[in-house]
């Protein structure tokens, strides 16, 4: 048995390797498609685009690892069916189960290797690829100058050419206008001809100028008694001249990570348990203070009586008194005044109360995405788990290999579980689903599943085989006949 049991091991090894990095390379490829627009054209290192890609590979591993189980465990089964392996094991005695074993045992230590994955190490790479793409989307594209057409990527200056030599990068008929004394077109640079160099660093631009004049436009005295305006200027002619400008946002500035430590994707399972908890108990604090403002300044206007000692109203000393005699015993001024000031009072209470409850919605929005974080390290690991006797016993039943069949009986579970579990998560954070249910929702109905294939499976059932759906059909119109 120990064998047979390094033999199956040995063949399902393979096909999950090689599922995960495909898994992982789709997957990767989502997400580049997604940002390319804020990586293209900065200019990135080599070093910081693998960086980004490792901490967004590892990020994907949750969603990648359910989808190599399950189609590693078909592909692994399938295989064993189709050359008649597993129909030789059966036939020696062996049952599924007992053919299962080893990888059962295979998986759940993959499991618990995808939960320590999920809760320890993942909190870390999400902080770091949140804060190095938060960093690299701020980055100002590099400069680009096309000819004839004014480039202004530059802060406080202008700059267009004629024409650009492709080849050496030489730039012709330059036009420069450096705004930096914030007093419109003063200052013009013109030359015949130049190049363009940013420093290493990224934090000075530097342009070689030969043959041009420099018109500068200079600031008038007016403390004369002049009635009219003399327009003062400089002018300068050059054979050679270096220009250097001030960059802003063209190097890659790293963020603080504490900027994005208390969010809750980079939190592990006791962190968020504890912000869970905290929230909670802010949001009661917020709860009863709300309630107490509310009493003391919209509905007691005048004599609030407080008992010192429990903070509360003391409601045995407010005298009970008839509005309606007091609203009759005034005159028609008196009565507008008291309406009016009653309408402002009503609509100051409404505000208050309307602001509480978005406030207090938001605050139960923000604990549910820490429960849902919470049970999503826990939900996901077992999934893993529940797809493998999906995935081992459909194998078995179809005896298909290779990347046909498992592929997309796959992708049809694996589409199944991701749908149940997207519109499961948008009930609980719409608030119709607790948090625990939402997770859960998913891996509850795949649970059935699996229990039932393994199950036909043991027992050889060909449920995919259509003569068997029809053959009672078939003898029901014999004895018709």
């Amino acid at each position: 048995m120990k064998r047979l049991h390094s033999f199956i091991v040995k063949s399902y090894i393979g096909p999950f390797i090689a599922a995960f990095f495909i898994t992982e390379f789709i997957l990767l490829m989502q997400f580049l498609w997604k940002y390319i627009d804020d990586l293209v054209g900065k200019g990135l290192g080599v070093w910081v685009i693998f960086k980004l890609f490792a901490f967004i590979s590892a990020g994907l591993v949750p969603m990648a690892m359910p989808i190599a189980v399950l189609l590693s465990s078909i592909m692994t089964f399938g295989n064993l069916g189709e050359n008649y392996e597993l129909t030789a094991m059966k036939s020696a005695g062996i049952s599924l189960l007992k053919i299962m074993l080893p990888l059962i045992i295979f998986n759940f230590m993959i499991s618990f290797s995808s939960y320590l994955f999920y809760n320890d190490i993942m909190p870390y790479t999400n902080l770091k690829a949140r804060s190095l793409l938060y960093d690299i989307r701020q980055q100002r594209l590099d400069i680009s100058i096309k000819g004839g057409i004014f480039y202004n990527g530059i802060d406080n200056y202008s700059i267009k050419v004629g024409r650009k030599n492709i080849e050496n990068g030489m730039l012709y008929d330059m036009m420069i206008y450096d705004h930096t004394e914030r007093r419109g077109n003063v200052n013009l640079t013109l030359a015949d001809s130049g190049y363009i160099k940013m420093t290493p660093d990224k934090q000075y631009l530097i342009l070689k100028l030969y043959n041009g004049s420099k018109y500068i436009n200079v600031k008038e005295d007016r403390t004369s008694n002049r009635h009219y305006n003399t327009y003062p200027h400089e002018k300068h002619r050059f054979e050679e001249e270096t220009v250097t400008m001030k960059l802003k946002g063209f190097g890659l500035k790293r963020t603080d990570e504490q900027l994005w430590k208390e969010h809750f994707e980079m939190m592990n399972t006791k962190q968020l348990k504890h912000a869970s908890d905290s929230l909670k108990q802010t949001l009661e604090i917020n709860k009863n203070k709300f309630a107490q403002n509310l009493i003391k300044t919209n509905y007691f206007k005048k004599e609030i009586k407080v008992d010192s000692l429990k903070n509360k109203i003391n409601y045995s000393k407010i005298k009970i008194i008839n509005i309606d005699s007091i609203y009759n015993s005034k005159n028609k001024t008196e009565r507008i005044d008291i309406i009016k000031r009653a309408i402002n009072y009503a609509r100051s209470a409404k505000t208050y109360i309307s602001s509480s409850n978005e406030d207090f919605k938001n605050r139960k929005k923000w604990i549910v995405r820490h429960d849902v974080e919470y049970y999503k390290k826990f939900a996901i690991p077992v999934a893993c788990f529940i797809l493998f006797f999906i995935g081992a016993p459909l194998g078995a039943i179809i005896r298909k290999g290779g990347l046909g069949w498992p592929v997309l009986i796959s992708v049809f579970f694996f589409v199944l579980y991701y749908v149940i579990s997207m519109i499961s998560e948008k009930s609980v954070k719409e608030g119709l689903l607790p948090a625990f249910e939402g997770v859960w929702l998913a891996s509850a109905v795949l649970l059935p599943i699996g229990v039932f294939l393994t199950y036909k499976s043991n027992n050889d059932s060909v449920i995919f085989n259509v003569d068997t759906y029809f053959e009672p059909i078939k003898k029901l119109l014999k004895k018709r006949k």
